[in-house]
């Protein structure tokens, strides 16, 4: 079993269509370049954060964090946020996977005073969007054949986002990419 795409072969679930496949790359492009609007819709450069989690050796993913071990989410910590910081989101998200961005993990309206998550749940009033394997929960990686990068990058947005628990991923990461004013991130390593 690898990340992403034989895992959905495996579960018979199908494939996105090629314009599926299209938008979505184009909506994780911009999300994960962390372009955000500012004013009347200019793009801004998003504010540098800080994310840290003292659950992470040198740079490396736990087992406990994916399939090969209790497949809960691993804590984080983040700072930076910007000031008008109304909300924030967190991506988890493999670059390695054949379906790249492959995500994991979606988490948005994070209350904005918010500066860790712990471990194995989402914070308190916080929402979780569909990931890739189309459920809204922390679905654990599980690397297989070869080390994999996984990216913890959590987005300080500049609204609240108005979309419902189970919320669509490519529309969670459309108005993360129109909102986003801070970003921070940490890459770790997951082995087989």
């Amino acid at each position: 079993m690898t990340s992403g795409q034989d895992r959905i072969r495996r579960r018979g679930v199908r494939r996105p269509s090629r314009c599926a496949s299209a938008a979505l790359a184009v909506a994780a492009a911009l999300t994960l370049a962390g372009c955000g609007q500012a004013g009347q819709g200019a793009p801004v450069a998003p504010r540098a954060m800080t994310v840290s989690s003292q659950a992470f050796g040198p740079d490396i993913l736990p087992r406990t964090y994916t399939c090969h071990g209790s497949r809960i989410s691993p804590p984080l910590d983040w700072s930076g946020a910007p000031a008008d910081t109304k909300s924030l989101a967190l991506v988890v998200d493999d670059s390695s996977a054949p379906i790249t961005p492959y995500i994991y993990w979606l988490v948005f309206d994070i209350q904005p005073g918010t500066t860790d998550i712990q471990e194995g749940m989402p914070p308190t009033g916080a929402r979780q969007a569909m990931n890739s394997m189309g459920t809204a929960k922390y679905d654990a990686p599980c690397p297989t054949g070869h080390s994999h990068s996984y990216r913890f990058t959590v987005y300080a947005l500049n609204s609240q986002l108005t979309l419902p628990n189970g919320a669509p991923l490519l529309a969670v990461w459309t108005a993360i990419a129109n909102a986003t004013i801070g970003r921070g991130r940490i890459v770790v390593t997951g082995n087989p």
